[in-house]
């Protein structure tokens, strides 16, 4: 049986068939669905300002295809000139410092430095701890000096003394003996008494 040809008489047991029937028709308004506006603009002002959004994006896509082009390009020209990555990694490094310091916050920086530099300097315990230092390395060359003219005293009295002097005759003499007979032609020492065979005693005390 037809449903749209039912009884709708509300005492009819088949009273409920025809709503339940009509609840699974799609409603076709002939209005296609759309977002709502965006509040405060009106639906032209919403369409022309997707028209740009579009454009723009389409904008960006052709430059991201520019942009990767001359990136090839110039990647290819820096190899045909010869420049290696490591020279153009120095060359960005001194380029990103001479940026830092040129930077606002690294001028303040070093202001700020300089600032804290001159009131160290100035204070009253940075001045003590100078004060300190000095008397303390003024005593320490003092103390060195007074230690090597000890030494250099020390050095001169044995020069001075009867053993020194002794064993320094005693060099000259053998320096004396060794260059004679190399004039001579001897490789041997000639002693005073004319021996040739005669050494010097080793136990000749000073």
């Amino acid at each position: 049986m037809d449903p749209a040809g039912q009884d709708i008489n509300l005492n009819s047991p088949n009273k409920g068939l025809l709503s339940d029937f009509l609840t699974d028709v799609p409603v076709d308004t002939g209005v296609t669905a759309r977002p709502p506006a965006v509040e405060g603009l009106t639906e032209a002002e919403e369409e022309e300002l997707r028209a740009e959004l579009a454009k723009v994006e389409e904008e960006i896509v052709t430059l991201r295809q520019v942009l990767a082009a001359k990136e090839r390009h110039c990647g290819e020209l820096k190899r045909r000139l010869g420049l290696s990555t490591l020279g153009e990694l120095k060359q960005n490094l001194s380029r990103s410092w001479h940026d830092v310091q040129v930077s606002n916050a690294y001028v303040r920086t070093s202001e700020k430095l300089g600032e804290w530099n001159e009131k160290v300097t100035q204070s009253d315990l940075y001045k003590k701890t100078q004060e300190t230092l000095s008397q303390a390395g003024q005593k320490t060359s003092a103390a060195l000096s007074t230690v090597g003219s000890a030494i250099s005293r020390k050095l001169g009295d044995m020069r001075n003394s009867a053993t020194f002097k002794s064993f320094e005759d005693r060099v000259e003499t053998i320096k004396s003996k060794v260059v004679g007979s190399r004039e001579n032609g001897s490789d041997s020492l000639s002693s005073p008494a004319g021996s040739g065979d005669q050494t010097l005693p080793d136990h000749t005390p000073f």
